[in-house]
């Protein structure tokens, strides 16, 4: 009987990490360490140590303090960390790297419709870049969804999703870039990146995102305080 409730307990705890976390349709990435054929490394494996990151890890200590309640998963960087150049799509189907936003500060988020902490978390997502989206930053939601192209967009619009840019991933590249430097698991994935592309944060699961603890947060790793 005591065998019984403890494997229950443990079935119990599983499923709820999975509720919060999740792990479904994703394609792996066994061999995105592997050299190439001809002895390279492939970029999205490459050293990801950046001096040039060493400002987004002052920026991380600054932002200590801010890093709780709704936000206190949040993981700050303490090492400078540059991110693998991820690839996707805009709205108009036009290919776009991490690089094409250079100059903002952004909260990277990878999501998918068969995700339900994901769907749960986009009117957040939605209400932070209504509130703090400008020319300094941005909330660049992907979306993973590997099937029907449709369906995102038809969620996003059947929930009022309005201040979020859409952008696409359906061959899911990026989520296997950062699972290779060990920041991609699960969905969702959320990364807080400076103007430069170095990480700042990382979040594995989800966050309430349009909470004052987030929008205090956002508004520190701007530079506009509180």
């Amino acid at each position: 009987m005591i065998g019984l409730v403890a494997g229950a307990a443990v079935l119990g705890a599983v499923a709820g990490a999975l509720a919060l976390y999740g792990m479904n349709g994703l394609k792996g990435n066994a061999s995105a360490t592997k050299p190439l054929p001809d002895g390279t490394v492939p970029a999205a494996t490459a050293a990801i140590s950046d001096p040039d990151c060493a400002g987004a890890v002052a920026t991380a200590k600054r932002l200590a303090p801010f890093a709780k309640g709704e936000l206190a998963a949040l993981s700050l960087a303490t090492e400078p960390r540059r991110l693998p150049a991820l690839t996707f799509t805009d709205g108009d189907g036009r290919p776009v790297t991490l690089a094409d936003f250079k100059g903002k500060t952004l909260l990277v988020n990878l999501w998918a419709t068969w995700c339900v902490p994901c769907r749960k978390e986009m009117p957040a997502l939605d209400a932070l870049e209504k509130a703090q989206g400008n020319a300094d930053f941005q909330v660049l939601a992907i979306n993973l969804d590997t099937k029907d192209p449709k369906k995102p967009r038809a969620f996003l619009n059947e929930i009022g999703i309005s201040s979020l840019a859409f952008h696409a991933d359906p061959e899911t590249k990026t989520f296997q870039a950062l699972r290779s430097v060990g920041r991609g698991f699960g969905l969702p994935t959320t990364l807080l990146v400076d103007a430069k592309g170095c990480e700042i944060g990382y979040l594995a699961g989800p966050a309430e995102w349009a909470s004052e603890d987030a929008q205090a947060l956002i508004r520190q790793a701007v530079g506009k305080g509180v």
